[in-house]
């Protein structure tokens, strides 16, 4: 019934609009379109001056909460990161020369310190300085007891540092009772010069400035740095004393519209400050000015549509003609018209008719390369499926065995394809065979410079890894919770040639005992690794763990192999 109207309607539409050339079409176009586009927008400016400065101060509202929606990111990053550093084994031990060691440089580049500090105030360790130097003792303004006993995160008002010379700022939050060792309380700190880039005044109207302002309404930050510099009261204090709410905008006296809003979970606010803009007289001469000219430009817009529409037939006709050749079959060239646009399609016609040849080669290049790929995997495949079936005596554990392997082979592929077969990084491809494992995959710790893999050497190696992690499950440290594997890769020069050592270690997990068989797993790691890569692979079934070891020429791994075939399992 709907689509039935629907058709009845077409069909009524269709008679009414006549058969036209399409100027004439482009002149009632315009006639229908400017003609109540004018008379609406006399009336929006009519209504825009009421509006104005309650839109003014929605948006100013809206940006004082997306700035402090960055701020408070950027102190719960710091928050975060304190957390993180808290599990560091070093202050467990309370070795906190190691720890100022091994977090310093990094912090640092961020433009981040950390402080450890006693309760009493003392400060035991701090990035900014050397670790054997004397620290004085935390301000006692930063009411650092009440942060302990409190038990939960803080951040400071801004203050001026003894040891960095600059206005600074801390978050701060107490240490768990288990690294008392280490000290009482956690403290990170910044520059509040570097907030600076959070007060941005892109966006808004001219003449309107940013500040973020601490628990005590002092600068942080602030766009306009000549007249409220970090440290200082805010100009305004009874602009401050109105900004009771988590957020909200208001007028002064003097026509200067605030807008603020409070850090969700911290003492902190941003301001958004400016003089509303009264255009009401401006507006009221635009109209005016508008509604004059208006009849007038109706006028020309009908005659400019008219010759507009003489030339876009035309150039119409011209751009038929070239589709037409190409349906046919030929490669054309691209016509001249005055129309730019028309130009661009006129070049985009003949770049097809060009393309279309090369498309098709790509074509049949593209087949080409999935009937190898094809052939490779199949080719693999049936040899894992012979080997399999030697091992296993009934179709259940055939089944699964096939169906694990499978499993490890899919997941390379898998990894290539979302990438369209470019490549795959060294440390992507190993993540994603080990966290198919679950929790396993936290027990396995990975060093080296990642590189890029060629897309056979990524399915294949991620084939040995697959396996080496099965066997580690059920065999070796992955089966305890408290071993672990270190998993490494290094390229290094054995003469001319450049060379890459893939090392798995396994560490604290039972006794390795080798096979008294030599079933599909080591045939995997060790033949099919070899013949892959043309590598040496050694396997040391210790007392310690298992370790395997491959080296092989770099070229296995980075370059595209000219072998279309599959070495058997």
């Amino acid at each position: 019934m709907q689509n039935r109207i629907i058709s009845r309607l077409r069909q009524r539409l269709a008679g009414f609009f006549p058969t036209a050339p399409i100027s004439v079409y482009l002149v009632v176009m315009t006639t229908v379109i400017t003609l109540p586009l004018v008379i609406f927008v006399g009336y929006l400016m009519l209504r825009l001056e009421a509006n104005e400065r309650d839109d003014l101060q929605r948006e100013a509202v809206e940006d004082a909460r997306a700035i402090s929606r960055n701020v408070e990111r950027r102190l719960q990053e710091m928050s975060t990161s304190l957390n993180l550093l808290s599990q560091f084994p070093e202050l467990e031990n309370g070795d906190l020369s190691a720890f100022h060691k091994r977090v310093s440089e990094s912090l640092e580049k961020q433009g981040l310190y950390v402080i450890i500090a006693n309760l009493d105030g003392k400060q035991r360790l701090n990035s900014r300085v050397a670790f054997d130097q004397p620290l004085g003792p935390v301000p006692p303004h930063l009411k650092l007891a009440e942060v302990i006993a409190g038990g939960r995160t803080a951040v400071s008002n801004i203050f001026f540092g003894n040891t960095s010379k600059q206005w600074v700022f801390n978050v701060m939050r107490p240490l768990p009772k288990a690294l008392s060792a280490a000290g009482d309380a956690f403290i990170m700190t910044q520059n509040a010069e570097d907030l600076m880039g959070l007060t941005s005044t892109d966006g808004l109207p001219p003449g309107w400035s940013v500040a973020i302002l601490d628990g005590g309404n002092h600068i942080v930050a602030s766009s306009a740095q000549e007249a409220n510099a970090a440290g200082a009261p805010f100009a305004n204090s009874d602009a401050t004393s109105r900004m009771t709410s988590f957020s909200g905008s208001f007028e002064d006296d003097n026509g200067i519209i605030y807008a603020h809003s409070q850090l969700p979970g911290w003492s902190w606010k941003a301001v958004i400050w400016g003089p509303a803009d009264n255009s009401q007289s401006a507006l009221m001469s635009t109209w005016r000015k508008m509604m004059i000219g208006s009849f007038l430009l109706i006028m020309i817009a009908i005659a400019g549509a008219y010759l507009v529409g003489r030339q876009m037939r035309g150039s119409i006709r011209a751009l038929v003609a070239m589709a037409q050749r190409i349906g046919e079959g030929e490669i054309v060239a691209p016509v001249d018209t005055k129309i730019k646009e028309a130009n661009q399609v006129a070049v985009a016609l003949s770049n097809a008719s060009f393309d279309r040849s090369q498309a098709e080669d790509h074509t049949h290049l593209i087949l080409h390369e999935l009937v190898h790929r094809s052939k490779n995997m199949l080719t693999l495949v049936q040899a894992m499926m012979r080997q399999l079936a030697r091992e296993n005596t009934t179709i259940p554990e055939f089944q699964k065995a096939v169906d694990h392997r499978l499993r490890g082979l899919g997941m390379s592929i898998t990894a290539l394809s979302e990438v369209q077969w470019q490549g795959l990084p060294m440390r992507r491809l190993i993540e994603t065979h080990i966290n198919v494992f679950g929790p396993a995959a936290d027990q396995v710790r990975l060093s080296g410079e990642d590189f890029m893999l060629s897309p056979e050497a990524a399915q294949n190696l991620g084939l040995v890894l697959h396996e080496l992690t099965t066997n580690s499950i059920k065999y070796g440290a992955l089966s305890r919770k408290t071993a672990h594997v270190e998993l490494s890769w290094t390229r290094h020069q054995d003469g001319a040639h450049d060379m890459l050592t893939v090392d798995w270690n396994e560490v604290g997990g039972p006794a390795a005992v080798a096979p008294t068989r030599s079933g599909f797993g080591s045939t995997i790691i060790k033949r099919h690794a070899e013949s892959s890569f043309s590598a040496n692979i050694t396997m040391d079934y210790a007392e310690d763990g298992f370790r395997w070891t491959l080296t092989a020429p770099l070229r296995h791994f980075t370059t595209r192999k000219n072998s279309a075939t599959v070495e058997k399992i």
